[in-house]
């Protein structure tokens, strides 16, 4: 008796763990760049760490914040073209005899006409485009001797029972950042940005294992 009530706890556990939705995961925190303390300074004036009387508010600093705003669009186009034909023809003469051919029943014999044709055709176009707009706040990870800036940045957005990621990363000139500490993305050299889906939604634009398998190259036919 106590051996079926336990199963039958343990069987209403696992169908109350299939009928609840998957848990999401938990936010992806960035890693802060370590950020050396402030000098105390007993001046009068200048305090370290307080208000710059005579600089913008633009990042340049390591920890400091900035904007990439993602403005990317890219269009790719590929097409090709081959066509090739090939004919020919030869013709064999039957023998003669006293300078007139051989025939039976009044047919030529051992007259011959060859002939072959070759064709192929083949044609191929491809094109992509892709277009990504939106913002991503990015923290100074790093300044270079130069003076230009390492930044990195990421943004989660969790709704319902998925979740979408932007994350991007690149060197920043300080030249580049706008008055309002903006920049767009087409100014972030050897950027690396990525845009990743997590959830239901996520999962039902992906192919199944068989419909990959018979859309690969693998597939003999």
């Amino acid at each position: 008796m106590k051996a079926s009530l336990a199963l039958l706890a343990a069987a209403s556990l696992m169908l109350q763990a299939c009928a609840s939705a998957p848990a999401m995961p938990a936010p992806a925190t960035l890693p802060m760049p370590a950020m050396p303390a402030a000098a105390a300074s007993e001046g009068s004036i200048y305090a370290a760490g307080g208000m710059a009387l005579f600089e913008d508010q633009k990042a340049r600093r390591v920890g400091d914040t900035l904007t990439i705003v993602l403005v990317e669009s890219t269009t790719a186009q590929k097409k090709a073209s081959t066509s090739t034909a090939k004919d020919s023809n030869a013709s064999i003469d039957g023998p003669k005899l006293f300078g007139r051919p051989v025939t039976v029943n009044g047919v030529p014999v051992l007259e011959a006409e060859l002939g072959s044709s070759k064709t192929f055709k083949g044609n191929g176009d491809s094109s992509q485009s892709n277009q990504l707009q939106g913002s991503v706040g990015a923290v100074v990870m790093q300044v270079l001797p130069n003076g230009n800036l390492v930044v990195s940045g990421r943004k989660q957005v969790q709704i319902n029972q998925g979740s979408e990621t932007v994350s991007i990363e690149g060197i920043v000139r300080p030249v580049d950042i706008r008055p309002d500490n903006s920049i767009t993305s087409d100014r972030v050299a050897n950027a690396a940005i990525s845009y990743s889906g997590q959830g239901a939604v996520a999962d039902s634009n992906v192919m199944g294992w068989a419909s990959r398998f018979f859309n690969s190259g693998w597939f003999p036919f």
